[in-house]
């Protein structure tokens, strides 16, 4: 039996008999919605750091200066709290995207305004990217279990969709532009920076953390983004 499936055992055994435990001691925390919270981040952090088979519960309730049966109470085992944590972290730039209210800006300026606000989320939340990369090592194995994805992510491409065709009404984007390729385009362009920003820095021998670096790729960013949406297809 190889260490992740013994650790795998550990853990399953020790959900077992906190959900037993569970049934007959009652939790009452002071803030149960605050130690969620500060359960979920702390398993952001645990997962982001050492992945999914070598993030401990023992490990994730000592950051959170959580009770170990809390979590369990809570979230049930591992796999279900990393689903809880990949959920809320699109859950989390999805809000974020819908609170831009991108509708009432021209077709130029929304798109402008979604790319900066891709990057700089991906500038505040470096997590966010490592988690990603972490679950694209599993080949997506959970992101498959959380139904609501698609239709989370839905809404995103329609409200492009409908700007890239108001922008082609007024003529200032060319037509036929897919907004599924758009999007993974602005997150290339946002993600990368950002998940190679140390490796680059080194290859490159310039400091890609100097703000006036960041600002500058920023604006790179949206120009190349408008300059391919404003291009007529041949």
């Amino acid at each position: 039996m190889g260490q992740e499936q013994r650790i795998q055992i550990e853990d399953d055994e020790a959900a077992t008999k906190a959900t037993r435990r569970s049934s007959t001691i009652e939790f009452r925390p002071r803030d149960p919605a605050r130690t969620k919270a500060a359960i979920l981040k702390a398993a952001r952090d645990e997962f982001c750091e050492l992945g999914l088979p070598g993030a401990r519960v023992d490990a994730i309730a000592a950051r959170a200066g959580a009770n170990k049966r809390l979590l369990y109470h809570y979230f049930g085992n591992k796999e279900a709290l990393y689903l809880a944590v990949l959920s809320d972290a699109y859950h989390e730039i999805r809000s974020g995207e819908q609170q831009l209210e991108l509708d009432r800006l021209p077709p130029e300026a929304a798109m402008e305004e979604l790319v900066r606000f891709t990057f700089q989320h991906f500038l505040a939340n470096p997590w966010f990217p490592r988690l990603l990369s972490n679950e694209n090592m599993q080949n997506a194995r959970f992101l498959k279990q959380l139904p609501e994805i698609p239709a989370l992510h839905g809404p995103l491409i329609e409200q492009i969709r409908t700007i890239l065709q108001r922008g082609e009404k007024t003529g200032v984007f060319g037509s036929n532009l897919d907004p599924v390729e758009i999007y993974i385009a602005i997150a290339g362009l946002c993600s990368f920076y950002v998940s190679n920003m140390n490796t680059l820095s080194v290859i490159f021998e310039r400091d890609l953390a100097e703000p006036f670096r960041i600002a500058q790729h920023e604006t790179q960013a949206v120009r190349m983004v408008l300059d391919y949406l404003h291009r007529q297809p041949s």
